[in-house]
Order: structure tokens, then C-alpha cells, then sequence
């Protein structure tokens, strides 16, 4: 019970302290499993996606974060573990070999909670991304399409949350945040890695705002 609380606490504080509103472009809110993608600017990320989704489906919707940083220190541990329910992956054993698949287990952990039911929320950049833009994408994201033929990728383009949220900031500053829900994708058949990245991440670019 208390889990569910500091949940709620959480989703209220990150709305109240960015009046983040949500934009939904040719897809909607919906609970079928589905996996959320978004440009990656700082750690509230997946907490301020999470707390735009209705509660229904957001009880059934898990980010998937780098064990190397949530396992630092008893208070992060039971957050991800416990209030958040984290799909923890070992970011390492996540790297590719020469034949460009994993090597670790990562697909196969979000994979197990896809087939349970849960969506996900997850950053194919695989890092945080200081700059304007996106980072080329990792090949997570095409080998859990390929692993889940039958999921929907729904792009979310993050805007302002860099600003708001900066590096080393604890508390976000009163910036309006915007997240663009963008028409969902899946991989097409006999489409190789580099397309799909390629259109993936270009479905997110799409969500932008256009330059000043």
C-alpha cells in the first residue's frame, strides 16, 4: 500500500513542479502492452511519462532503467524495485558482439514483462543526451521489436524537461513540459536493422517542435 502512495506522490509532485500536459498525435491512450520511447534529457524522464499515462494503464507500465545507477544506495533500490517497478537491465551485458546481438540478457528481461502484460517505458539512446537532437539509437530497441512482432512502439518526444530538470539538479525549475505522443510502429517484415532504426528514430524527430 504504501508503494502505490509514493507513486502517487510522485506522478502528483512531477506534474504539480512541471504542469506537464500530454499531446497524443495518431495514437491514444490505450491498455494494450505496448512499449514507450523517448528522447532521453534527464533522470524524470520515465517519471513524468508514467505520470501523463491514466492510471490504469500506468499501474501496468514499467520503465526499464541501468542497474548500474538504480542499484547505488538503499533509497534507489526500493524505488525502482519497489515504488516504481523498475525492469532493471546490466547496461554491460547489454553490449553487442560482432554478429550485433546481445550478448546479455536485457531483451530477454523487458521481453518477460511484455509477455506478462506490462508495457514498458525505455530511452533507445541509451544515455542521457545534454545537447539538442537525438544520439544515434542503440540496437535494443530493433532486437526487442524482433524478439515482439506484435507490440506497438509508441514514439514521445520530451520537451523542455532538459531545461526544467538540468544536470545536477534536484529540484526542477518551473518550466511548462511537453510530452508528444506520436502514431505507433512496429517492425515490418524483412526489415533489417538500420532501416528500422532509422525510421524509428525518425518517428521521434517528427514529435519535435521546430527549431527557433
Amino acid at each position: 500500500m504504501i508503494e502505490k502512495i509514493l507513486a502517487a506522490v510522485i506522478c502528483h509532485f512531477a506534474t504539480l513542479l512541471t504542469g506537464v500536459r500530454a499531446r497524443w498525435l495518431g495514437s491514444l491512450p490505450d491498455g494494450r502492452v505496448r512499449v514507450y520511447y523517448a528522447n532521453h534529457r534527464s533522470h524524470g524522464d520515465f517519471a513524468l511519462i508514467w505520470a501523463t499515462l491514466p492510471k490504469r494503464i500506468r499501474e501496468r507500465t514499467r520503465p526499464v532503467a541501468g542497474a548500474d545507477y538504480w542499484l547505488k544506495g538503499r533509497l534507489r533500490t526500493y524505488l525502482i524495485n519497489r515504488v516504481l517497478r523498475g525492469v532493471l537491465v546490466d547496461r554491460q551485458a547489454g553490449h553487442t558482439d560482432q554478429a550485433d546481438k546481445p550478448t546479455g540478457d536485457p531483451i530477454a528481461a523487458m521481453s518477460a514483462a511484455l509477455a506478462a502484460g506490462e508495457s514498458l517505458i525505455l530511452f533507445p539512446e541509451g544515455t542521457r543526451n545534454l545537447g539538442d537532437g537525438l544520439l544515434p539509437f542503440k540496437s535494443g530497441l530493433f532486437h526487442l521489436a524482433r524478439t515482439n512482432p506484435a507490440v506497438e512502439l509508441i514514439p514521445v518526444w520530451i520537451e523542455n524537461l532538459g531545461r526544467a530538470m538540468p544536470k545536477g539538479s534536484l529540484i526542477p525549475l518551473p518550466l511548462l513540459c511537453t510530452l508528444t505522443f506520436g502514431p505507433a510502429l512496429t517492425l515490418q517484415t524483412s526489415e533489417d536493422k538500420a532501416a528500422f532504426l532509422a525510421r524509428a528514430r525518425q518517428a521521434l524527430l517528427d514529435l519535435a517542435p521546430p527549431a527557433d
